[in-house]
């Protein structure tokens, strides 16, 4: 008897759900016109994309030729790892030596040995065609806790760009991977698991280097949410996994994995550039013009974080406090602070790179169309963002890069910087001295 009860509530909860998911598409079906505009349907639009995104994956890994790049060179330096070579300076690929964290190492290793030694090219495209659904699955959770993004964006986002299918399943290269962490790493803190969100930024920074673009952000979060004392556990969280991870690299050789795996002076190759295309090589490749756009990637991360992330009317230095003891009664961070911080963040350090390579896409992808459309502008139209996004997608598909691909480009990023600097309002100072005043 007690058994039939059990069955009977099952099937009287699993009917309730099937109510209301009936309910729920019904109602989307009444109100089909707001369908693609409203950002309360991202999930059910999102759930259309997915499973398009997995025909349309399988079709590109089958249909279209895959090119080799880096995927054999990153098997060979994995392979000299397990041969029992510990010293970075003697690790060596096809393409290279390896100048990629300890993270690298232990996740491709894996893959080496899952397509058997790096020769099984089609099981490495279907881990990464996973990697890429998995991707998605994340961002859509972030865009879903944000609720600012018209759902008819994502069509954008997802099935109109080659380019991002080609770094994922036709190239295999090792940024995915990095991404994929920092995105996990994201959703924990939206979720406030503080500790779990920095540990996998961490290990998304083991992976590749260049998620140390969101850093500056997640300081600014850290401080923000706990003040400098409150932060450092966050921080030594995401120092001691680095310091785990290269343990058997720093024992060898602890100079030459630091200079390799995070080397911040590493020069790149002209002819692959994609952003400075228009420049004279010479000038490409000076000391100064490096130097000049470090200085501007630091001014403009000052300003961002001194006039539109800090809005409590403070001083910037009341972050260094606990934040029970600041003036202003401290508010816990929503969803939109936290991303717009940490994407503003990245795309400001995208802005002023050095180079970028085509492969490099994805750094900020899956961020544009946040970047675009979370802070209102009139004069910034639904087509005239999609005619940004369209303009991006172009200069990063023109191979080789052109002067006229690159300009286009930097004027694309010059117009969402814009947008992102007049959109955030900073803290009216008539408001603080009014409470000041009551």
């Amino acid at each position: 008897m007690a058994a039939g009860l059990r069955k009977r509530g099952r099937s009287g909860s699993a009917a309730q759900a099937a109510g209301l998911c009936k309910q729920w598409l019904q109602r989307a079906w009444q109100e089909r016109r707001l369908l693609l505009r409203e950002p309360r349907y991202t999930l059910l639009v999102a759930a259309c994309l997915c499973l398009a995104e997995v025909g349309i994956t399988f079709w590109v890994i089958h249909r279209v030729a895959y090119t080799e790049i880096d995927w054999k060179a990153y098997m060979a330096q994995v392979e000299g790892v397990i041969n029992g070579t510990y010293d970075y300076t003697q690790l060596q690929g096809d393409t290279g030596p390896l100048v990629y964290p300890a993270g690298f190492v232990y996740i491709f290793m894996g893959l080496y040995y899952a397509t058997g030694r790096g020769t099984d090219i089609r099981m490495a495209q279907n881990i990464f065609a996973v990697l890429y659904l998995a991707t998605l699955l994340l961002v859509f959770l972030i865009y879903h806790q944000t609720c600012k993004v018209p759902p008819f964006v994502f069509f954008f986002m997802c099935c109109a760009s080659y380019r991002v299918h080609s770094i994922f399943v036709l190239r295999l290269f090792n940024d995915p991977v990095a991404m994929v962490l920092l995105f996990l790493s994201i959703n924990l803190l939206l979720a406030q698991r503080w500790g779990w969100g920095c540990c996998f930024f961490s290990l998304a920074v083991s992976v590749k280097m260049n998620v140390l673009l969101f850093a500056p952000g997640l300081l600014f979060l850290l401080l923000t949410q706990f003040g400098f004392c409150g932060a450092l556990p966050k921080l030594g969280i995401c120092a001691g996994l680095q310091v785990v991870l290269g343990l058997p690299f720093l024992l060898e050789n602890p100079i030459g994995y630091l200079s390799r795996s995070f080397d911040l002076g590493r020069q790149f190759l002209f002819r692959w550039t994609v952003n400075w295309r228009f420049l004279p090589e010479a000038l490409f490749l000076h000391r100064a013009f490096h130097l000049a756009l470090l200085a501007a990637h630091l001014t403009l991360l000052l300003l961002f974080a001194l006039c539109r992330w800090h809005r409590t009317g403070e001083s910037i230095m009341s972050l260094l406090r606990d934040p029970s003891k600041r003036k202003v009664p401290p508010q816990p961070l929503t969803p939109n602070q936290i991303v717009s911080t940490l994407f503003t963040s990245n795309f400001i350090g995208i802005c002023f790179s050095r180079s970028l390579h085509y492969q490099f896409y994805v750094w900020y992808f899956h961020t544009l169309p946040y970047l675009l459309w979370a802070t209102p502008a009139r004069w910034l139209t639904h087509l005239l963002r999609l005619l940004v996004l369209g303009l991006i997608e172009l200069s990063w598909n023109t191979y080789p890069s052109t002067s006229c691909s690159s300009a286009a480009l930097h004027v694309c990023h010059a117009v969402i910087l814009l947008q992102l600097w007049l959109g955030l309002q900073p803290f009216p100072k008539s408001s603080q001295h009014s409470k000041k005043a009551h």
